[in-house]
């Protein structure tokens, strides 16, 4: 990973001249050892489409990726978007971002929304952490929301918790938008070198 990595981080300028990458980041831990996420905007499905097709005719990146690919076990995509009454926040210092993944009962968000909401807004309206943004996804698997966000440490993310925990404000809120939850991952990813998001 880590010369892939080295190498993505050298040719990243040529990629990034296509699209913004909002942030480049390995997983520390609760996931596959030797990953790699990234978000990168698009403007829309036409957009997403020009910029394949441009880096599939250049020969700079061809020549990157290619001998590169050896180095990929897999690849997974997903459509998402930012959920309308949420906005993309940037850190005013670095730290470590925790990506959790609920996987919410049929229905989306017309269903569980607002209560999703409200136990999200619990945690960031008390300082137990710093939302970064809130995704939902289009294509992949459905009533999936991926929530991104940051903390100044892994122990001051551990600490936020237990406090969180106790909180009988975010109890409350937590309690009515576990009704509509399947399952969760937690992930705790640190930035790339090269990664926008630090």
């Amino acid at each position: 990973m880590n010369e892939f990595l080295e190498n993505l981080k050298k040719n990243i300028h040529l990629r990034t001249a296509h699209s913004e990458l909002v942030g480049s980041w390995s997983v520390e831990f609760g996931g596959k050892m030797n990953k790699v996420f990234h978000i990168w905007k698009y403007d829309n499905f036409a957009h997403r489409t020009e910029v394949r097709k441009a880096l599939a005719k250049n020969k700079d990146w061809q020549q990157f990726l290619i001998p590169n690919l050896a180095l990929i076990d897999e690849q997974e995509f997903e459509i998402t978007y930012l959920v309308p009454w949420c906005k993309l926040e940037k850190p005013a210092k670095e730290g470590v971002y925790e990506l959790v993944i609920f996987q919410m009962k049929p229905g989306g968000p017309a269903l569980w929304g607002d209560a999703f909401r409200r136990a999200l807004n619990a945690h960031v309206d008390l300082g137990y952490s710093k939302l970064v943004g809130v995704f939902h996804t289009e294509y992949g698997a459905l009533n999936r929301v991926h929530v991104l966000w940051w903390n100044e440490s892994a122990d001051s993310r551990a600490a936020g918790r237990h406090q969180s925990h106790e909180d009988p404000r975010v109890v409350a809120a937590v309690r009515e938008s576990v009704n509509y939850l399947v399952s969760q991952q937690n992930m705790l990813l640190l930035p790339t070198s090269f990664s926008p998001l630090k």
